[in-house]
């Protein structure tokens, strides 16, 4: 039986534990965190620790500060969606309900996007996404939460899914938002800042890791950084992501066509490229539908069942009522660099993106936990 859940070293912690443990810092003193005046968690979307060690010349402020214990491993899939709601509410996938980037909706049978796909016609924020967010929790506590983030999601479904609690300051500029943060952290005492960092994600996707774009935009992210450095021993700082990513090659695009028999009983495709949620059709046997993919895929994927992925943690210790319909009867994890495309779609521009991630290679599931300020070593 093929299983798809790789194993982390011990001594590294999960991405879901982290906002917690800063809440639990800022009432006194945490477990692995020491009592500060004020925090702010930066997340920088895509920054890998392998990739950040990889250009060590390009951060030399985030790869200086890295020592080879401050990294965490994010949850599983490792996508943007599912890691930030872990991030925020401090529970796996299977408690939050965000299990990847497309996930079905059993109620209507429609695949929605979970970062997009909110509002009239679509998801409903607040019944979604059910778990209390640190932000809640921080002001539950007497506590003073912000996000810092772009204008562009200050009204978003997202935002409204996973930031209820936190006041909202919005900054376009990449720099200006770090200092925004700082400052809420120097200002107010008891201040659990999060300040949201897209600009790497966006240039990996469109350009790749080994890019100049790529290249570039981590010196601008690093220097923008450089000032929550210098922050005082009463402020704690945390510098992490969401997830990695890889480079894949359309020579390694499997794309899948009419009479590809992996399609033959399937209803739906959700997930994306690297992690695939394969939903059957009513009355077919997902056992049956997990052997064809593994036979047909072979070395390019590891494919289980929902029930096995369940059974062996893959989205969590545990696995609500409500959230397990919206995971695939059948889950495709590809290997290396291949990704899986639904080429009968007419539009083909997800296949021109280069930077990926939401599979489960160290390079995906690996970010930094860079510890400065009063939470440095």
């Amino acid at each position: 039986m093929q299983k798809i859940v790789p194993v982390a070293a011990r001594s590294a912690r999960n991405l879901a534990g982290v906002a917690p443990e800063m809440l639990r810092s800022l009432r006194g003193g945490g477990e692995w965190l020491p009592p500060v005046r004020s925090a702010i968690a930066f997340v920088v979307d895509g920054l890998g620790a392998i990739q950040l060690r990889a250009h060590r010349a390009h951060a030399r402020t985030l790869s200086q500060a890295m020592p080879k214990k401050h990294v965490a491993q994010t949850v599983y899939p490792s996508t943007t969606a599912a890691a930030l709601a872990s991030f925020l509410t401090g529970e796996w996938p299977g408690v939050h309900g965000l299990v990847g980037y497309r996930a079905l909706d059993p109620d209507r049978d429609v695949v929605e996007n979970q970062i997009s796909g909110y509002g009239e016609n679509g998801l409903d924020p607040a019944t979604w996404q059910r778990s209390e967010t640190v932000f809640e929790r921080a002001a539950a506590a007497g506590l003073k939460p912000y996000s810092v983030g772009s204008p562009e999601y200050r009204g978003s479904g997202f935002t409204a899914a996973l930031h209820r609690g936190a006041e909202f300051a919005a900054e376009s500029d990449l720099a200006q938002r770090v200092q925004v943060a700082c400052a809420l952290a120097q200002q107010q005492d008891g201040a659990l800042v999060y300040c949201y960092l897209p600009e790497l994600d966006k240039a990996g996707h469109k350009h790749g890791v080994d890019s100049d774009r790529w290249r570039d935009t981590l010196e601008q992210i690093d220097r923008a950084l450089r000032p929550a450095f210098g922050l005082g021993r009463d402020i704690g700082v945390i510098v992490t992501a969401d997830h990695g990513m890889i480079d894949v090659p359309s020579t390694r695009h499997v794309l899948l066509e009419d009479g590809d028999p992996r399609l033959d009983g399937v209803r739906h495709l959700g997930g994306e490229p690297r992690f695939l949620h394969v939903y059957a059709d009513h009355g077919q046997d997902a056992a049956a539908l997990c052997e064809t993919w593994r036979e047909v895929s072979g070395a390019t994927a590891d494919v289980v069942t929902r029930d096995e992925a369940i059974a062996d943690g893959l989205f969590g210790a545990e696995v609500q009522p409500h959230v397990a319909g919206r995971i695939g009867d059948v889950l495709v994890a590809a290997r290396g660099l291949w990704a899986f495309y639904d080429d009968r779609l007419a539009d083909k521009r997800s296949q021109a993106m280069i930077g990926q991630h939401g599979s489960l290679t160290p390079e995906e599931t690996t970010v930094p936990l860079i510890r400065a300020g009063g939470y440095a070593d």
